[in-house]
């Protein structure tokens, strides 16, 4: 999938129309279409924060809402990066921390820290597409999915968006056959995104629900994740969006996985 779910489309979902604006990809090749949009949707300014209520829904309509913030930081453009968030609800959950090291030349590094358990645990890369933390999310929202990792063809072109199918080069490691993703034709912004299982069915989908301008960058500020089948769906809302904070590189050490950078995390 393009880097650009997730969540937690932070920045996730945020936008730097300054870098793209009026550059539309020469023929309307796909590839260029995906790398804008990478782009746009995980590489605002140079680092970010957010806060974000997350709110999954069951089949019977029963809510449960997790809190936390999310902090990014861009090794280069558009390249590695580094992610921190820390859960303040629920009860059950304060204190968590999860911690990424996105790597473009292979598999992220991802760990989980668990306060109850006082435990640090290693997402391995084949857990990678299963529920964050009981949500619609999957860990691989977060951080993203490379964009070497898929075939991109471009299916159709209208007067506001171009249409990119996206097939996975090694289907073994996924669960979906394609997923589909409409890009803005003028942002690149991803406003949604579509995956299909062997049998050509729809069966999650990504909607960028909310967009408004912080600064200069268009950011999606709400975003709703559903699974087709069994009924459920987790609404994504990110507050006190800033970018360009100048976070220190220890911020995103294994060290905060226990001792949280507080300060960076209430914002100074």
């Amino acid at each position: 999938m393009l880097r650009i779910v997730s969540i937690l489309f932070f920045l996730i979902c945020s936008l730097g129309v300054d870098r793209i604006e009026g550059s539309a990809p020469k023929g309307g090749e796909a590839d260029a279409i995906v790398g804008k949009a990478n782009l746009a949707a995980y590489y605002a300014g140079t680092d970010g924060r957010a806060r974000v209520r997350m709110t999954i829904t069951d089949a019977q309509g029963r809510e449960r809402v997790r809190q936390f913030t999310i902090l990014r930081r861009d090794i280069n453009d558009g390249g590695d990066q580094e992610y921190l968030l820390h859960f303040s609800r629920p009860a059950d959950l304060r204190g968590t921390v999860f911690l990424v090291n996105k790597h473009v030349a292979r598999d992220d590094d991802r760990w989980l820290y668990l306060p109850g358990l006082d435990l640090v645990k290693r997402i391995a890369a084949g857990d990678k597409r299963t529920s964050f933390v009981g949500s619609d999310f999957f860990y691989e929202d977060v951080s993203g999915r490379g964009v070497e990792e898929d075939h991109h063809e471009l299916i159709e072109t209208s007067s506001e968006y171009y249409v990119v199918k996206n097939t996975p080069i090694d289907p073994g490691t996924v669960e979906f056959s394609s997923w589909t993703a409409w890009i803005d034709k003028q942002s690149y912004l991803p406003r949604k995104m579509e995956y299909l299982d062997n049998t050509g069915k729809v069966y999650r989908r990504i909607e960028a629900l909310e967009v408004r301008n912080v600064g200069a960058y268009p950011t999606v500020s709400k975003m709703k994740v559903s699974d087709l089948r069994s009924g459920t769906y987790t609404v994504s809302e990110f507050r006190k969006i800033e970018y360009d904070l100048n976070f220190p590189a220890d911020v995103f050490s294994e060290r905060s996985l226990r001792n949280p950078p507080r300060q960076w995390l209430r914002g100074r």
